[in-house]
């Protein structure tokens, strides 16, 4: 079944900020039970960036994040109004946040962050062709970058201390994409 076995009767607004919104939909669940499903609307578009180096490393970005209580290692991130091109976000992102601009941009597909109850897409791109710049970050940013080989970067996202599903989308589309990335230098020579 790919149809939508839900039917929406009404929709109400409980909640609005700049940033995002909550509102509650009286529904017949696909049992045909009446139910409610409440959903959060994002008020941006949002983008990750894979930055890429000829020599096979990224970069990594390294932030607080307030909600989770944690500091994360991820990828760079952000964005920008829905009216905007994702690509143009992408590039504002990359270069505000690390300071990289790129000459080669390719579209690594889009993913819904938590569909379950949140209706956000972000749209993911590599950047390749890097050179550094200065970032700028926004005034509520106290970031770190951290350049790591692919390989290790695909064994944060596997063991854990990589958590934030956008960089876990990004750096393993880019390993079915390129696995030979993740192998190290000294078994690539070997063969």
């Amino acid at each position: 079944m790919t149809g939508n076995p839900w039917t929406r009767v009404a929709s109400s607004l409980k909640y609005a900020t700049p940033w995002f919104s909550v509102r509650e939909d009286e529904v017949i669940r696909p049992d045909g039970e009446v139910g409610t499903y409440s959903v959060v609307s994002v008020g941006r578009l949002a983008v990750g960036v894979l930055p890429l180096w000829s020599d096979g490393s990224l970069t990594l970005v390294g932030q607080f994040r307030y909600p989770v209580d944690e500091y994360s290692w991820e990828i760079p991130e952000g964005g920008g109004d829905f009216e905007d091109d994702p690509l143009d976000t992408a590039r504002r992102e990359l270069r505000e946040e690390t300071g990289l601009e790129a000459s080669g941009w390719n579209y690594l597909g889009r993913v819904h962050t938590s569909n379950c109850f949140l209706d956000e897409v972000c749209h993911l791109y590599l950047a390749t062709g890097l050179t550094q710049g200065v970032a700028a970050p926004g005034p509520d940013e106290v970031l770190q970058t951290w350049r790591v080989p692919f390989r290790k970067a695909v064994a944060m996202a596997v063991d854990g201390r990589i958590t934030d599903a956008i960089s876990i989308a990004a750096i393993f589309r880019l390993l079915q994409r390129a696995p030979r990335l993740a192998t190290p230098a000294r078994q690539a020579a070997r063969r």
